[in-house]
């Protein structure tokens, strides 16, 4: 791992520069090792990192992941005998089965997020990086990259994982479970997106496609000593391809001249959607624990499940691992998360100063650890897909699963619209 160093006047040549995308200090380019990082000198976020060979690499995850992902969908997941009776289900056939008991938000979310956006990645990943094996420049590639980018918080193919195996868990108790091609080739995708993503090199990319090599990623050392930040210096950072651009006069308007992001000196409007989104995400919060969940109704009756009955039903079952797991993300990490962002929101308002870099990271722990709040989201999915034998047994989804899809969804929203880099302006402010 290697630190940036920041600027000092020199009469040499005018150097490249890069700025930091969660305290905008402005930064020299400096050469990484292959599998290096570069990390910012004063908030330690990770700046860029060093891929080996990353085009082939990447490109043969990605294919990979592609043939996987249709055979994820194309086969059962699991499956449930019951008195000679088999029940299995796809992914796609989960989602159909919640959208014909009315649960469509459930079903929209469920299937945005572990069908569309994953798919989207994939193909906008494949899209650019097979042209480029050829030595080709991929058509609209500005467009594709920034749908990609768009997509990849998005794709939550492990959580998916994770909930299937705490449904597992649940199902062995009901009947006998039968593993099906899918659950295993969709361990194997979890694996190959990861390494996929790793090996992707954003910077490579555009090299390889002859970049717009804009003159303000080139400044004079001079004038970046003199401001120590990006915006200080008149200059703005792309959050989708890291190019820095001058400011022109009507800021709000401007678009990166490589991937025609929208460019912004801070978020607009950032303290005040987060906090809408806070508050919405707090209103949702006390129905989804209070709601059942999940309704069960068989010969012996019908039985409601809220999300902390479920934890507590893994405890006593001797699924103690998985209890805990459960309790983390689906009840510990919302409340936590919500927390979290009212205190850095209301230490920005105020202006503090103080424990910056703490702040920081806390900002981006809450942006690592929000998306396995949808744990639960998927455990209902697939009960509900495989516990339907009529008379016998049915599980319905409760009225808290929309509610806690909506808090889930809210407070990555709520983490996506904070700034971080707001927590350091007011330093730059108390030094003036």
């Amino acid at each position: 791992m290697i630190t940036a160093t920041t600027s000092e006047p020199t009469e040499a040549a005018p150097i490249s520069l890069v700025a930091c995308h969660e305290c905008d200090l402005l930064q020299r380019e400096s050469a990484v090792p292959p599998a290096g990082t570069l990390r910012c000198c004063r908030c330690h976020a990770e700046l860029y990192r060093a891929h080996p060979d990353s085009t082939a690499r990447a490109l043969a995850f990605t294919l990979t992941c592609v043939v996987l992902f249709f055979i994820s969908n194309l086969y059962p997941i699991v499956g449930l005998a019951v008195n000679g009776d088999l029940v299995e289900t796809t992914l796609l056939g989960a989602v159909r089965v919640l959208y014909k008991d009315g649960m469509w938000p459930i079903a929209g979310l469920v299937l945005a997020t572990t069908f569309l956006m994953p798919l989207l990645q994939m193909t906008a990943m494949a899209y650019l990086l097979v042209p480029l094996q050829l030595n080709r420049r991929p058509y609209h590639a500005d467009l594709v990259f920034r749908l990609m980018h768009l997509a990849q918080p998005w794709g939550m193919t492990e959580v998916l994982i994770l909930g299937m195996l705490v449904a597992l868990v649940k199902l062995a108790h009901i009947a006998s479970v039968v593993p099906g091609v899918a659950l295993w080739s969709f361990g194997a995708l979890m694996l190959l997106l990861a390494a996929a993503a790793s090996a992707f090199d954003p910077r490579a990319l555009w090299q390889r496609m002859g970049s717009f090599d804009d003159a303000a990623s080139k400044t004079e050392a001079a004038a970046a000593a003199a401001a120590h930040t990006a915006l200080r210096c008149g200059l703005l950072s792309c959050h989708s391809c890291g190019l820095l651009v001058k400011s022109a006069a009507h800021v709000h308007g401007a678009a990166c001249p490589r991937c025609g992001a929208h460019l912004h000196a801070r978020k607009p409007e950032s303290i005040a959607r987060t906090w809408a989104f806070l508050i919405a995400a707090i209103v949702l919060y006390i129905p989804a624990n209070a709601l059942p969940v999940m309704t069960t109704s068989s010969l012996f009756g019908a039985e409601k499940d809220t999300i902390l009955s479920g934890v507590v039903y893994l405890w006593t079952s001797g699924s103690w691992p998985l209890a805990v797991v459960v309790f983390i993300a689906s009840i510990a990490v919302p409340m936590l998360k919500i927390l979290a962002l009212m205190y850095l929101v209301i230490s920005t308002q105020r202006g503090s100063v103080t424990l910056v870099q703490q702040r920081t990271r806390i900002y981006r722990l809450v942006e690592l650890v929000g998306r396995w709040s949808m744990l639960d989201i998927y455990v209902i999915t697939i009960l509900v897909a495989l516990v339907q034998f009529n008379a016998l047994a049915t599980i319905q989804a409760g009225p808290a699963a929309v509610a806690f899809g909506s808090v889930v969804v809210l407070t990555m929203f709520a983490a996506m619209s904070f700034d971080p880099r707001l927590i350091w302006d007011a330093t730059e402010h108390h030094h003036v």
